[in-house]
């Protein structure tokens, strides 16, 4: 594993909102991908809050974790073991980030991986290695 995938690559690659995006994941083994927890807390969190709202149209987003996105990724979804809390602790300070940016980030160093993201600007400021595919394919 030497690719950690923020929850926006998941989330956008259901959509096939970018080709640059679509086309690195193309070119990405799949065995160097890997997911935080936390990442499966947010999609988790995503698919039931439109449950709640809106059961018919959560059902694809339902189908979608459980059988494309868990089997996708058994054997390389990432814990917050205690390395990885000390680690994020530490992320806080002297300026607090959102928890789960400093716990997938912290996940990445821990594990000597480079984040995938859009969002580079969230986590620039924690040394973790970023990749933006939106960018860097196009």
């Amino acid at each position: 594993m030497k690719l950690l995938l923020d929850t926006n690559v998941i989330s956008d690659a259901r959509l096939k909102r970018s080709s640059a995006l679509m086309s690195w994941l193309a070119g990405q083994e799949i065995g160097n991908l890997a997911l935080s927890v936390i990442t499966m807390l947010e999609l988790e969190r995503g698919v039931r809050r439109k449950e709640r709202t809106d059961s018919s149209g959560a059902r694809p987003l339902r189908l979608w974790l459980e059988q494309d996105v868990r089997p996708m990724f058994e054997g390389r979804l990432l814990p917050v073991d205690e390395p990885t809390a000390i680690t994020a602790a530490g992320l806080h300070i002297p300026d607090p980030l959102p928890e789960m940016d400093a716990l997938i980030a912290s996940t990445a160093i821990v594990r000597d991986l480079v984040l995938v993201t859009r969002n580079v600007r969230d986590f620039q400021r924690t040394g973790v290695r970023l990749l933006n595919p939106w960018e860097s394919a196009s």
